[in-house]
């Protein structure tokens, strides 16, 4: 049997002692390999273009460009990698911007490490990376007004979709994997990546991530 590449992992944050304790942290997972580490947004791209990983985890607050900005510079790469991002509570309005701008997930910076690791795992296989009690704490910190227009942007969006894409749509809302949504849909696992990215074909979002974030602005109604 051929090995299995170990998931390369870059390390941006501007606190030397956090890039080394999650360097420690990950290389202690046979499957995860640190290829290097980054102080701030700005050495991103070239930091990702010497080591091409495949996931960066990703600080938001930084000195120079943050990593709102990097996630997005990044999106305009033909293969980005995926961007994971670990935050704060208290950054919220941090969190959704940089979900916006790409990002396959965010963590807490209070993950446990087997947390950690378990996440950059689950983004490399396509599985989106959100707390649903975390989502609905931040959700409830945007205002009424706010509140309406994510919900009208969402009935708008999943109006465009079928029956069985907008099933699809909300089980990965949910957070369910994709072998859990076909045994639930009695679909196979290629039909239901078939079927996700045509529903982000046709709401123009980036990831299931986006998407999560629209199924849970249906979800959040007032009531």
């Amino acid at each position: 049997m051929a090995a299995v590449s170990p998931i390369r992992v870059l390390i941006v944050d501007d606190d030397p002692l956090v890039r080394s304790g999650l360097g420690l942290m990950l290389r202690g997972a046979d499957d995860l390999l640190v290829v290097g580490g980054v102080g701030d947004g700005a050495d991103v791209p070239a930091a990702v273009e010497a080591h091409a990983p495949d996931v960066v985890l990703m600080d938001l607050r930084m000195p120079g460009l943050n990593g709102i900005d990097a996630t997005r510079l990044l999106r305009g790469r033909p293969e980005p990698p995926h961007v994971l991002v670990l935050t704060t509570f208290d950054a919220d309005e941090l969190v959704f911007g940089a979900l916006q701008a790409g990002a396959s997930g965010f963590l807490l910076k209070d993950t446990p490490p087997e947390g950690i690791v378990d996440a950059v795992r689950r983004v490399v296989s396509g599985e989106p990376i959100l707390s649903p009690s975390v989502t609905r704490r931040l959700i409830a910190h945007l205002v009424p007004e706010e509140q309406a227009r994510r919900r009208a942007d969402a009935e708008r969006m999943l109006a465009r979709l079928s029956d069985r894409e907008r099933e699809v749509a909300v089980a990965v809302g949910q957070g369910r994997a994709n072998a859990d949504i076909a045994a639930e849909l009695h679909m196979s696992v290629g039909t239901v990546k078939g079927y996700i990215s045509r529903i982000l074909t046709k709401t123009g979002l980036d990831n299931r991530v986006q998407l999560a974030l629209v199924v849970h602005g249906i979800s959040t109604r007032a009531g």
